[in-house]
């Protein structure tokens, strides 16, 4: 594995099915002395629950400490300081970085700098954290990584880009049914504006929230705009009887997604939830066999 874990291409396919494995494993709660004496920075510009909560827990339980910055602690990236001087200043007193924050390009900058590894926990561009614990979730569900389909209704963001790379990488079928407007910037995908088409034999459904963090000011204009890609009952029988639903959480109940279909028992929604934690400590474990610090 490289430094850094910025996005899910920064990984191989051998690379990405090693950790996956470890993952499993860490489902177990598996404890490791593997980041005793060592220090971690979070660095979060945007309010976390899941992600938090698994990074702090991940890091306990492999015998590491933390601090915890937020927005108003340090600023966004580039904001108080260059995203450079501040790599500088935390590699004095970090193992590795976990940064949540706006802007992938910043935080491109901010680990070019860096002589620490820097894990992605969320950016504008990708959020690969969340599709590790996706994947890991895939398999227990599945009992495969590949020769299936997943359809991803709604927006092209952050989490269904790191899905169509991590589709790109192990050879599953990915297609998004949104408004032309919203979809990836991805020519290797399929995209629809037609539903139908695109949950035709799915065997995952996954949506997420219409408006991400920072879009909160369109979000009446997007709820319109997103309704006729609901992931309802209806929604939910064109795909195959035997579906999984699947939603990275927090779900907004009543507009991407309805109560029946969460709470169904096709949700796997709170195992995937749960899964953050081995994913994100499976993740740790690879960076820190590798690094030397």
């Amino acid at each position: 594995m490289k430094k850094d874990f910025l996005s899910l291409a920064d990984l191989s396919k051998e690379e990405l099915l090693e950790l996956l494995e470890v993952a499993a494993t860490q489902r177990l709660r598996v404890t490791s002395q593997i980041l005793k004496n060592r220090h971690l920075a979070l660095y979060f510009e945007k309010p976390s629950l899941r992600t938090k909560a698994s990074f702090e827990t991940g890091i306990g339980e492999l015998s590491g400490t933390f601090s915890y910055f937020s927005a108003t602690d340090a600023g966004k990236l580039g904001e108080r300081e260059s995203a450079e001087d501040l790599a500088r200043t935390m590699n004095g007193y970090f193992a590795a970085i976990i940064a949540r924050v706006h802007d992938h390009i910043a935080l491109e900058k901010f680990a070019a700098a860096s002589d620490i590894p820097v894990i992605n926990a969320l950016s504008d561009r990708e959020h690969p954290c969340q599709v590790l614990a996706d994947l890991l979730t895939i398999r227990g569900e599945l009992g495969r990584l590949d020769n299936f389909k997943l359809a991803f209704l709604g927006d092209g963001n952050n989490v269904a880009l790191s899905l169509a790379l991590a589709a790109e990488i192990l050879g599953f079928e990915f297609m998004l049914a949104g408004p032309a407007k919203y979809q990836l910037k991805f020519d290797q995908i399929k995209q629809s504006e037609n539903i139908n088409e695109v949950l035709a034999n799915a065997d995952v459904v996954y949506t997420d929230s219409w408006t991400s963090m920072g879009d909160e000011a369109k979000a009446d204009e997007r709820e319109a705009t997103f309704r006729p890609f609901q992931l309802n009952a209806d929604a939910l029988k064109k795909a195959k009887p035997s579906a999984i639903v699947m939603h990275c959480l927090p779900a907004h109940r009543g507009e991407e997604i309805t109560n029946e279909v969460i709470d169904s028992k096709q949700s796997i929604v709170f195992e995937q939830a749960a899964n953050r934690l081995p994913a994100q400590k499976a993740l740790l474990i690879k960076l820190f066999s590798q690094a030397k610090i």
